[in-house]
């Protein structure tokens, strides 16, 4: 149901942005209520059980908000999806909300795969590099595989840049076979 969590996540996204809120700390904040979520199965058997009236769910979400300093707007935005039976979402809503609020703010999303961990001058180079290809800011996001052998993969949305050892002898292999 990417087209929900989609629609959710762009109306907060517009919320977050006309109330000039910071992105980061309601992401954080979302997180947090997330990870709660995801670590209590009955706090999740709760907040997704269509028996329980969606007023005795808004009053255990106020009772977390209140312990856990949650803003109104994260408070308002987790009452709705209670409201619209829509909380097994959000951490889809969550991924989305991200991804919308870095477009808004020019942020290219980058996920880079290396055969190493990558010092903190290359990680910089890299990101300069991305930044010369997209015109836009990176936040980027590192993992080790080091069955690439050498080099990186670098992927921004659904595009792949394949700069890995592994990736370039699969490409000697298709031109020497004529596949």
């Amino acid at each position: 149901m990417a087209s929900v969590s989609n629609t959710y996540a762009r109306a907060f996204a517009d919320v977050v942005g006309t109330s000039r809120l910071n992105s980061g700390e309601i992401l954080q904040q979302l997180r947090g209520v997330a990870g709660m979520i995801g670590e209590s199965a009955d706090l999740r058997r709760v907040l997704e059980n269509p028996a329980i009236p969606a007023s005795q769910k808004r009053g255990l979400l106020d009772a977390i908000v209140a312990r856990e300093s949650i803003s109104p707007a994260v408070r308002n935005f987790l009452a709705i999806l209670i409201d619209h039976r829509r909380v097994h979402f959000l951490n889809d809503i969550i991924r989305q909300f991200e991804t919308e609020v870095n477009l808004r703010m020019g942020f290219a999303e980058a996920q880079v795969t290396s055969a190493r961990e990558l010092s903190a001058a290359e990680k910089a180079e890299l990101e300069g590099r991305i930044y010369q290809m997209t015109g836009k800011s990176v936040k980027a996001t590192y993992a080790g595989d080091a069955s690439l052998l050498g080099g990186a993969v670098v992927r921004i949305g659904s595009t792949i840049y394949d700069g890995s050892v592994k990736g370039q002898l699969e490409k000697m292999r298709e031109r020497l076979t004529g596949n």
